[in-house]
């Protein structure tokens, strides 16, 4: 038995293995006692660190303080000691369509170093973190897979949204209902949880799912509920046993897992800002991602979730279906079913058992929503390294395949007030740029802009390009992440009033209607647009920043 605890706290021991013999080996264990601890305990249980994204500004995380001290419980009951401690989590609501949209997607890296840094400065044991929203799921499997550690993620869950609680509830699709009350019913939330949609949040907690790094129908659980609780502290409970089996990410998050959860992002219509997560996830597992994989799995398989924006119903109705575990038993003749979970077991064996228990909401595969996958990549001369658009989410079908006139832009804001002043017309195709990682800088989501032209019925036929991005909530046309940047010279650059860019999801290509000897005449005489950044946090992610097409990471 002495052996196991020594073992469990290989990394906790290290505290005192070099001050043992010096007079300081006693004030470092007066300090960890005056946590309320004894040298007995400190000295034989192992320290599980509770990596709680918990604030008072954020819907999606506001709950997750019940949920760490549910965790607390398992763990202290399994026999660990528990340390919570909290790093920052974002809310893009609040920061939609105003300047504090650019230091959003940064939060990423801040907070994936910031749990490294915590972990490694205490050498903690093993970590169970708590997030729910976009950029901190992401985050979270970045620095789990960086530390190594045994790690389970605890997704926050979904929403309710106020719909749901209407007389006449069929869904929580907006085009379900004609009066404004109804469709602000459908994005307003009505309790803690990420928005009950399959935008980014819910997106990345069901890939945590998918890898394996969370316990079974955690992704869907609503956040408001018992189960969600009991989740929690059984996955307190189980980390104690990944300490005892050294089941760390890197024996499950392998390249296999993350085919998994690839495909699983392609079948649930998930965000496009996977398209810059799933990459960034890939680079600190050592692995080569090539944005074009999302074509390779969207052709085999099709998007079978009937979920918002790829369809009409929410993620609670996701959940009452049979959550992920049901999604992946129906994937299951793609999947590789020896991928290890953290519960000890192949994904195989987890979801062996599962069924779809409601197919309006996991459709068959031979009756999906979309035929194909919900994200895709095009390629042309507008976007030589790849622009994404969730082709599930375009309800109009003619609109799969456009050509129109560029109206351009150099901000969000401006296509904003082109709208009011109703110089925005049919037919034609907006063109947002120096909105990208660089250019922005921070790469801001548009949803601002998606979401007025959503409202403005006498604009159904327009097309929208940026080198920024979109929220997941985004339907129709829009076309985000186009690689290179402006910022950088990419041809979105130089692009100008008139010219004709063409549209072909089907034959996945964007391109301007320019010879490549009028493309190169143009930028003889370009200079990037320089906006004033006083944000010191900005120009440092600006200098570090890589291209869209490589999931925006840092480079050194």
């Amino acid at each position: 038995m002495d052996d196991e605890k020594i073992n469990l706290k290989r990394r906790s021991n290290t505290i005192f293995e070099g001050i043992k013999k010096t007079p300081f080996n006693y004030v470092t264990l007066g300090i960890i006692e005056s946590l309320g601890l004894e040298d007995k305990e400190i000295h034989s249980k192992p320290f599980v660190g509770i990596v709680n994204t918990w604030n008072e500004l954020n819907p999606g995380h506001k709950h997750l303080k019940d949920l760490a001290e549910a965790v607390k419980l398992g763990v202290a009951e399994a026999g660990g000691i528990p340390f919570e401690f909290c790093t920052v989590g974002p809310c893009d609501g609040w920061a939609n369509g105003n300047e504090g949209m650019r230091h959003i997607l940064p939060h990423r890296e801040v907070i994936a170093d910031s749990i490294e840094l915590m972990v490694e400065a205490h050498r903690l044991d093993a970590i169970v973190t708590l997030s729910g929203c976009d950029k901190i799921n992401p985050a979270i499997l970045m620095a789990a897979v960086r530390l190594d550690i045994p790690t389970i993620c605890v997704p926050g869950g979904p929403s309710f949204y106020e719909i749901r609680f209407t007389s006449d509830y069929v869904g929580i699709e907006q085009s379900n209902y004609s009066d404004f009350d109804h469709k602000l019913k459908c994005i307003s939330c009505a309790t803690y949880g990420a928005c009950e949609i399959m935008g980014t949040a819910n997106t990345i907690q069901c890939l945590m799912e998918a890898f394996g790094m969370t316990l079974p129908n955690a992704a869907t659980t609503p956040a408001m509920t018992r189960m969600k609780y009991l989740i929690a502290k059984n996955s307190g409970k189980q980390i104690i046993e990944l300490l005892k089996q050294d089941l760390r990410p890197s024996k499950i998050m392998t390249q296999k897992s993350f085919e998994n959860a690839l495909m699983v992002d392609v079948a649930i219509g998930g965000s496009t800002n996977s398209a810059l997560h799933l990459p960034a996830i890939a680079h600190e597992m050592g692995i080569e991602f090539d944005l074009e994989m999302f074509n390779e799995y969207s052709k085999k398989i099709p998007t079978i979730v009937n979920v918002a924006p790829s369809g009409d119903y929410g993620i609670v109705d996701l959940y009452k279906a049979g959550g992920i575990p049901a999604v992946l038993n129906r994937l299951k003749e793609y999947l590789n079913l020896d991928c290890l979970t953290v519960t000890g077991k192949p994904i195989g064996k987890v979801i062996r058992k599962m069924s779809v228990l409601d197919e309006k909401i996991i459709r068959p595969l031979e009756d999906p929503v979309y035929p194909e996958g919900g994200t895709v990549v095009l390629k042309g001369n507008l976007a030589p390294e790849g622009a994404v658009v969730k082709q599930s989410a375009i309800k109009d079908k003619k609109m799969l395949e456009f050509e129109g006139p560029a109206l351009c832009f150099n901000s969000e804001q401006e296509v904003i007030d082109a709208i009011f002043q109703n110089k925005v017309e049919n037919g034609s195709v907006l063109v947002i740029r120096y909105e990208g990682p660089k250019g922005g800088p921070g790469m801001p989501e548009l949803l601002a802009v998606t979401a007025t032209l959503m409202l403005k019925r006498d604009l159904d036929q327009v097309a929208l390009v940026t080198d920024g991005r979109f929220s997941g909530a985004t339907s129709g046309p829009c076309i985000g992440h186009v690689s290179p940047e402006a910022y950088v010279g990419g041809p979105i650059a130089i692009i100008e009033n008139g010219d004709r860019v063409i549209i072909d999801i089907a034959q996945k290509k964007l391109e301007v209607d320019l010879s490549d000897n009028e493309i190169s005449g143009r930028f003889k005489n370009w200079t990037p647009v320089e906006k004033v950044i006083k944000s010191r946090a900005l120009l440092k992610y600006r200098n570090l920043v890589s291209s869209a097409a490589e999931g925006a990471i840092f480079k050194f």
